[in-house]
């Protein structure tokens, strides 16, 4: 399975190491107020990717943190709960 995985890798690098030969011309990207970059198509491929990678994680962000927070409310809550019931199960009940 291990050589499996490896061969996998190197099948997925040699691919996008093909694209990216593939895909040395030069383009040019047109900004606002006429600023232009000219680049090698993979490097702007690569750069929206990157762009795009970077601003999904940022939007995501916020819910991630209140997804942690509510879980880690609810841990509290639990072992809270689970001290109380510990505790009232060990009072004498007295006869």
């Amino acid at each position: 399975m291990k050589y499996i995985l490896w061969l996998l890798k190197a099948a997925i690098f040699f691919t996008l190491f093909a694209f990216a030969l593939n895909n040395q011309q030069v383009v040019s990207v047109n900004f606002f107020f006429g600023t232009i970059w000219q680049a090698a198509l993979v490097l702007v491929v690569l750069a929206a990717f990157t762009a795009g990678v970077a601003l999904g994680v940022l939007v995501m962000m916020p819910r991630w943190w209140t997804n942690r927070r509510s879980a880690a409310k609810k841990l509290a809550d639990n072992k809270v709960l689970t001290a109380t019931a510990s505790t009232s199960e060990d009072a004498p009940h007295g006869v």
